[in-house]
Formats: structure tokens, C-alpha cells, sequence
């Protein structure tokens, strides 16, 4: 299985999975999505995949804490997609697109491991 890793260059958790990813053969590609902003229509389907914008979204970081509060209550997909657009950031990281379509947000050994394993 192969996968396709988003996130930011100097993200720490990005370098973990990258890490992990290359420790455990797994072939994968590196997109930052700062450098290569990602298209409103795939922002839409991983919001859907992985349950919502809420789930894909990090309102805990420091970028969305300095939100102005106009922007933190977006209504709509084309709202969403702006706001992520102007500050790409605001996505958790990594998100982790493997080949059969599968989406996920996030990193951590033990899920890695349960995805890659077979």
C-alpha cells in the first residue's frame, strides 16, 4: 500500500508519520500544502471522510486561537474552504491519503501501525 502524506514542511508531526512511513517501507509522497494548496472539492471530501469539518480542522491551534471571531463560525463548505484557502494551517496534521482512498487526520504509532499492517 502506498499513501500520500499533506501536511507542512516543518510540522514535528508531519516528520513523525514521514518518519514512520520510511522506517516501515512504506512508499509515500509529501505534499505541503502551503506550497501546493489543495483544491476546495478535495478539502470537501476529507472533510466528509473523516467525519466533518470539525474533525478536520484544529481549533485547538494556534492559528485558529487568533481567528478573528467573525471567522471561526463558517456555515458552509465554500466558508470552510475559504478560511482553510487564506490560512492552510488550520488543518490537522498530517492528513494521510493512502492509495485505496482511505483519509485520515492525525499521527500516531499504534494507528500507523493498524493501517499498514497487512
Amino acid at each position: 500500500m502506498s499513501a500520500k502524506v499533506y501536511g507542512l514542511e516543518k510540522c514535528d508531526t508531519c516528520k513523525k508519520a514521514r518518519n514512520w512511513l520510511q522506517r516501515h517501507a512504506v512508499t509515500h509522497d509529501f505534499v505541503d500544502y502551503r506550497e501546493q494548496r489543495v483544491p476546495a472539492d478535495t478539502l470537501k471530501a476529507w472533510a466528509a471522510a473523516v467525519g466533518g469539518w470539525e474533525k478536520l480542522v484544529n481549533r485547538s491551534s494556534t492559528t485558529w486561537r487568533s481567528l478573528p471571531e467573525t471567522r471561526k463560525t463558517p456555515e458552509s463548505a465554500p466558508e470552510w474552504t475559504l478560511l482553510i484557502k487564506e490560512y492552510p494551517a488550520l488543518v490537522r496534521r498530517p492528513v494521510l491519503v493512502t492509495d485505496d482512498g482511505t483519509v485520515s487526520v492525525g499521527f500516531n504509532d499504534k494507528q500507523f501501525s493498524q493501517r499498514f499492517s497487512g
